[in-house]
């Protein structure tokens, strides 16, 4: 535990240090501003047009944000040597991993806390105010992706051999998951029997973060109808009282699934050397 910790630390410490960390901190500041500047057209409650365009305004930036500084953080520990010392010490891979994403999931949260605070001081000054659940669930939506996508961001990170490869694959998961999943879901569709579409879109809905989440959040807006048959039992365990639960859980599975990738990846890696 307290090696983990220390490993956390140490994290924390380089990704306030880090450029990247600060560019994205004004960059969501800006973002968030923007928000504001929407609701001020309209008082923002529940699913809308203007609540959907606000969910994909942050699906588009949170992801990307996510996997650039989660892969970079763990592809510059193998570029500039930090592994190789690090493995002399009596530091075991789960907490090399764990102490990892503690650490990136702090810096993230920082950055995402701080826009959501700056939107939330200037709406209560210029009377702008968001309406208190949909705010707290478009906070949720962000915590989610952020956690989430930074598993992936690790595993990314630790197949990468340098930070340019991190950067391809980065940027090709974020289009397949946030940009072209539509059209990805939709050709993959069409080609199987009636039976398996159902299944089929489970499936690939829970190997998809951005998804999973965007329908957790919608659906909870009050925005259920919109997405058809295939998800009406979706709409049935998220609406219920335990559907929160539920979801937390799934979303738990999902992590550790990802993180017990990683920790396979790094202890194969130190094992051969």
């Amino acid at each position: 535990m307290s090696d983990m910790m220390q490993v956390a630390k140490r994290e924390i410490k380089m990704g306030f240090r880090n450029p990247w960390a600060y560019s994205f901190l004004i960059l969501f500041s800006i973002f968030s501003l923007c928000l504001l500047i929407i609701n001020s057209q309209n008082y923002v409650q529940g699913y809308s047009a203007v609540t959907g365009s606000m969910l994909s305004l942050i699906l588009y930036l949170l992801p990307l944000m996510t996997l650039f500084i989660g892969s970079f953080s763990l592809t510059s520990e193998k570029e500039d040597g930090n592994w190789q010392l690090l493995s002399t010490y009596p530091l075991g891979t789960l907490s090399f991993v764990a102490g990892k994403y503690i650490g990136l999931m702090v810096v993230l949260m920082t950055v995402v806390m701080f826009g959501y605070g700056l939107m939330g001081v200037l709406s209560g000054i210029l009377g702008t105010h968001f309406q208190f659940q949909t705010f707290g669930l478009f906070l949720v939506f962000s915590c989610l992706l952020v956690m989430l996508f930074l598993s992936v961001a690790m595993i990314v990170g630790s197949l990468s051999k340098n930070r340019w490869q991190a950067l391809t694959i980065s940027v090709s998961v974020w289009f397949f998951a946030v940009i072209g999943w539509s059209t990805i879901l939709l050709s993959t569709l069409s080609f199987l029997p009636y039976l398996w579409i159902k299944p089929t879109l489970v499936i690939l809905t829970l190997l998809n973060p951005a998804e999973l989440v965007r329908l957790f959040v919608v659906i909870r807006l009050g925005g259920g109808s919109i997405l058809g048959p295939e998800y009406y039992e979706w709409v049935g365990w998220i609406q219920r009282s335990s559907g929160g639960w539920m979801f937390a859980a799934v979303c738990m599975i999902w992590m550790l699934c990802s993180l017990a990738i990683v920790y396979w990846i790094w202890e194969r890696g130190r094992s051969r050397g």
